[in-house]
């Protein structure tokens, strides 16, 4: 494959994720107004309390793997500088670090 042709499947990578990460947070938005509408049970606070923190925590990760595609840094790990494995970015589009600096971080 030559540079000009593997530059250009790498930018439509790059805006096909970008379209996906735009639609995902799109919906993870409308999640969240739907689960912020006050139901008036009280049973189900604690549940819809749960549920929001996690879409939040959510859109925060989208919302950074967009910005980190708009500075051109999205795909390289955030602690070692090097470059996140497209298999794990195919996993975990949002992903700031590689597998090792992931493990480090989580200790």
């Amino acid at each position: 494959m030559s540079t000009g042709t593997h530059r250009r499947a790498d930018q439509d990578r790059l805006d096909n994720l970008h379209a996906s990460l735009s639609k995902e947070f799109e919906a993870q938005t409308t999640r969240l107004t739907e689960l912020t509408a006050d139901t008036g049970d009280p049973g189900e606070a604690h549940t819809r309390q749960a549920l929001i923190a996690a879409t939040r925590q959510s859109i925060e990760q989208i919302a950074g793997a967009l910005r980190r595609v708009a500075e051109g840094s999205y795909g390289v790990c955030e602690r070692c500088r090097g470059e996140i494995p497209a298999e794990r970015l195919e996993i975990l589009p949002h992903a700031r670090f590689c597998v090792p600096c992931q493990q480090k971080q989580n200790r």
